[in-house]
């Protein structure tokens, strides 16, 4: 009775678990298949939820009619230079803050802590200033620098690495290793759990940044594909839905292939770091 019981629940958890899964993939399918829609057709009432007439004029519209690869190559080089940027600074970070003891350590990693409350739109004008000093406003780089080290990041290297033995560096120390040696042989792949957490995070909050690169970029060979969104918004293409739909189809290829690369790394830095409380 009660392996029947139990079995009975699992069904059950599973089968909610299901629905749970397919209703929040809704608004994804739907986004999919209007995309193969006409744009009377998405419109309609009511609505239709198979195209009646599938066609791949969006998508030949969107990759003919605007630089839509160029975008695309943009937004791929941003996302994956800040994602390695904001993996070795946050690695090298959480290093120091866990294995080395220095004046200020505490003061200085609550500070970094304190900068997660403080919303982007209130460092939005100070960030930009500082950029426009530097020279990089409608450059690539003004998306890059700024993003290059994560507060978050950097808490949750330090919460792996503080589980590192310190005796197994020491020892690496006796045998001559350098900081940088003991860093990138010991530390780094013992944290690839947290890295890789990290990493997706990052890329998908690259990926789908707006407002920074809205501001820091005005010309349209420099845009990033979020803002080609915006772009077939316009009253240019008369709001066209369908447009909107097939660019945002394109746009979610990357993270969707990142995420599956890095799904066991993912799910295991999040449990472990649900384990270390």
């Amino acid at each position: 009775m009660a392996k029947s019981g139990s079995r009975v629940w699992s069904w059950a958890s599973a089968g909610v678990l299901l629905v749970g899964g397919l209703l929040m993939l809704m608004p994804f399918i739907w986004m999919i298949l209007s995309s193969f829609k006409t744009p009377a057709e998405i419109i309609r009432t009511p609505p239709t939820f198979w195209p009646s007439d599938p066609s791949l004029i969006a998508y030949k519209t969107v990759l003919t009619r605007a630089p839509f690869f160029i975008w695309f190559a943009n937004s791929l080089l941003v996302a994956v230079v800040t994602t390695f940027l904001t993996l070795l600074t946050s690695g090298l970070a959480g290093y120091i803050f866990a294995k080395f003891e220095f004046r200020g350590k505490r003061f200085l990693f609550v500070l970094i802590l304190l900068t997660l409350m403080v919303p982007f739109q209130v460092v939005m004008i100070p960030t930009y200033l500082i950029v426009a000093k530097m020279g990089l406003i409608n450059t690539l780089w003004a998306l890059i620098i700024p993003s290059a080290v994560s507060a978050f990041g950097i808490y949750l290297c330090k919460q792996f690495i503080e589980g590192i033995p310190t005796d197994l560096l020491e020892a690496a120390r006796i045998d001559g290793a350098s900081e940088t040696r003991i860093f990138f042989s010991i530390v780094a792949p013992l944290i690839r759990p947290a890295l890789g957490a990290l990493g997706i995070f990052q890329f998908m909050w690259s990926w789908n940044n707006y407002l920074w690169p809205l501001i820091a970029v005005n010309e349209q060979a420099k845009m990033t594909v979020p803002l080609a969104l915006s772009y077939f918004n316009t009253s240019q293409h008369g709001a066209r839905y369908d447009l909107v739909m097939a660019a945002t189809a394109l746009i979610v290829i990357p993270v969707i292939i990142v995420f599956l690369i890095f799904q066991r790394q993912f799910i295991k830095g999040l449990t472990l770091t649900g384990m270390k409380g």
